[in-house]
């Protein structure tokens, strides 16, 4: 018989994380049956550059759930509502700023050095504004492009995402700063780097209470894909580049933790801190109070 359940898009960042997290819900382009119980929705997958995401969620936001940088929330938060699973936080690491030579992080301003970094709207380049108090001379890459245009001299200095921040020193180059460790040492509150949001309208579209069984079912990929561990990492590992299986693990132990389970409130304080840090340096609008959406309780 025909499946005739309504289809729910959910878009991701190509990167072993966020493949690990959602590949329990199936993918009906890709032919994959979901191996948890999904209820009365289907998922469609949308890999695409989180800058890319970031960029749609801005202006079209036809996704009904997606990947986009927690720099881009406040823009979007009239649409959209953040789940309550599913966000990437760096606790004590996160992005990385390197470089060909030793250098420190004031030199970035003192010598007006230009830095790769992997899109405008990501939370890496929110938080290395922050950071160093003032806009960098900037040259946006896509993500998997930033070392190699610190390795040709294109850019003095890169800022790595996703697995980039395991690979540099393979690449020869140097640590100058982690973002997420001098967040930390700042506020001693974790990174929230990727949130999953959900668009608001599904209550409108399917029924009161959407929004919660939707989380729920997010909840229950997460928990699959933990409960069976090596099976779903050797899996993520195609949507590594250039990385062992070894190097795959370890980057899905770091993103995916108890927190991408559920932010809980010291993760929320970090996305308030941040968002409100960057409000009142006058880099986004104020997001306001953070709306979470929660699971429905069993």
């Amino acid at each position: 018989m025909p499946d005739d359940r309504p289809l729910l898009t959910i878009a991701h960042s190509p990167d072993p994380d966020d493949a690990f997290m959602w590949r329990a819900l199936g993918d009906l382009d890709a032919g994959l049956e979901p191996t948890i119980d999904t209820g009365r929705f289907r998922f469609r997958a949308v890999p695409a550059d989180i800058e890319t995401l970031n960029a749609r969620a801005l202006e079209r936001g036809d996704l009904d759930l997606t990947a986009v940088s927690y720099h881009v929330y406040p823009h979007i938060a009239d649409r959209y509502a953040i789940t309550s699973c599913g966000s990437s936080m760096g606790e004590g690491y996160g992005p990385k700023l390197v470089a060909r030579e030793p250098m420190n992080a004031a030199e970035i301003l003192e010598r007006d050095l230009r830095v790769a970094r992997p899109g405008r709207l990501t939370t890496a380049s929110l938080t290395l504004r922050l950071m160093l108090g003032a806009e960098p001379r900037a040259l946006d890459l896509p993500f998997d492009q930033v070392i190699d245009a610190v390795l040709s001299g294109r850019a003095d200095a890169g800022l790595v995402i996703h697995e980039g921040q395991l690979t540099y020193p393979e690449a020869g180059l140097r640590l100058v700063a982690d973002l997420g460790a001098w967040w930390k040492s700042e506020t001693g509150l974790p990174l929230p780097l990727g949130a999953n949001v959900v668009r608001r309208d599904l209550e409108d579209r399917h029924g009161s209470g959407t929004l919660a069984e939707v989380a729920a079912i997010l909840r229950r990929s997460i928990e699959r894909g933990l409960d069976r561990l090596d099976e779903n990492i050797e899996a993520a590992h195609a949507f590594g580049r250039g990385v062992t299986l070894e190097q795959t693990r370890e980057f899905v132990r770091l993103y995916v933790s108890d927190r991408t389970l559920d932010l809980g409130p010291e993760g929320e304080r970090g996305v308030a801190e941040l968002l409100g840090r960057a409000a009142a340096a006058g880099l986004l609008p104020n997001a306001g109070p953070i709306d979470v959406v929660r699971p429905a309780p069993d």
